[in-house]
């Protein structure tokens, strides 16, 4: 996009203004200068085009609302593959990051798919344009299809430029990981540092083996390290994600695994109710289970929030709507 303006005669200003209006969702034709008093005539005369091209990484296949305010996407890409995208009710989108998944948790529909290609820096941000176009948008975290540390060099462009131009609070953008190592290492590097959110799911190394069997060797104990690194490094408290599985995680030993691990750090636990699959071996806990285990980790010191699973109603678990679409 970059290169194409700058062959049509657009200087640096002109191409950062273009950038900037897509990244926050606005249109090109915006702003108080008419467009043929700031840009050069070839560059006007290609803005339609570039516009329809843009509007087309990302197109919207169907739509789901949930009855929590979410609403699921299935969001058609150039190549005719799809990938899920999601509106969270707090003006939030969570974005995918790759075509299926190849870490394989056992509990995910993505996960059973393997990984088919990565999404493009572009589509990336196309998914939050998207998002921004339809409704006020504060809040991009990438825990959609995929493991965005597998696709790195695309989800931390991303990031900078939403974090930038996108005019995105920096701990507005949430990055998640299985604990990837390269996470730990780069993103610290970076001019735009995100909220890191680390799917733990267990304090059991031999449970975390066979819930995520191609996530890298890395035992509870030693990822919460990595993680609090980073913690005190940028000032946000790490986001522990922790999908609930009826009699797996929802245990008293957990509990007693999460205080051990989490006391005293800078943590928050986001207790997630599983999105039941159709063909997989797994349940979710009922409603006072879940809110006792988080009331017994509040009680113990540990920040914790049970979240709502969004798109319950609409069976919009992460890798679903995809599934139906290629079944």
């Amino acid at each position: 996009m970059r290169a194409y303006l700058r062959d049509l005669g657009a200087a640096p200003e002109h191409v950062q203004r273009i950038v900037r209006l897509w990244v926050q969702g606005r249109s090109q034709y915006s702003g108080q200068r008419p467009l043929d008093t700031v840009l050069p005539a070839r560059v006007c005369a290609a803005l339609p085009a570039l516009v329809t091209q843009l509007a087309a990484l990302v197109q919207v296949h169907s739509e789901h609302a949930g009855q929590d305010g979410s609403v699921r996407l299935l969001l058609r890409l150039q190549d005719g593959q799809t990938i899920e995208s999601v509106w969270l009710p707090r003006e939030g989108v969570c974005v995918s990051s790759q075509v299926g998944c190849a870490v394989g948790c056992v509990f995910c529909m993505t996960g059973r798919e393997g990984l088919v290609r990565h999404v493009g820096s572009a589509e990336l941000v196309a998914q939050v344009v998207l998002a921004r176009q339809r409704r006020p948008t504060r809040k991009v975290v990438f825990m959609g299809m995929g493991e965005p540390a597998h696709n790195l060099d695309n989800v931390l462009e991303a990031i900078q430029l939403l974090g930038t131009l996108g005019g995105f609070a920096h701990k507005n953008l949430v990055f998640s990981t299985v604990g990837d190592p390269r996470v730990f290492e780069r993103l610290p590097l970076g001019p735009v540092k995100p909220a890191l959110a680390l799917s733990l799911h267990t304090t059991r190394a031999d449970l975390r083996e066979r819930l995520l069997p191609k996530a890298p060797r890395l035992g509870p104990e030693e990822l919460v390290a990595l993680a609090e690194r980073y913690a005190r490094a940028t000032g946000y408290p790490i986001q522990y994600q922790w999908t609930l599985l009826e009699g797996i995680n929802d245990t008293e030993q957990e509990v007693a695994g999460i205080v051990r691990l989490l006391r005293g750090k800078r943590a928050l636990m986001n207790l997630i109710p599983y999105n039941s699959v159709p063909g997989l071996p797994y349940g979710r806990p009922a409603r006072e289970r879940a809110l006792e285990m988080a009331r017994a980790l509040h009680a113990q010191g540990i920040v914790t929030a049970l979240r709502d699973s969004a798109g319950q109603d609409v069976d919009g678990g992460c890798g679903q709507l995809r599934a139906r679409a290629l079944g």
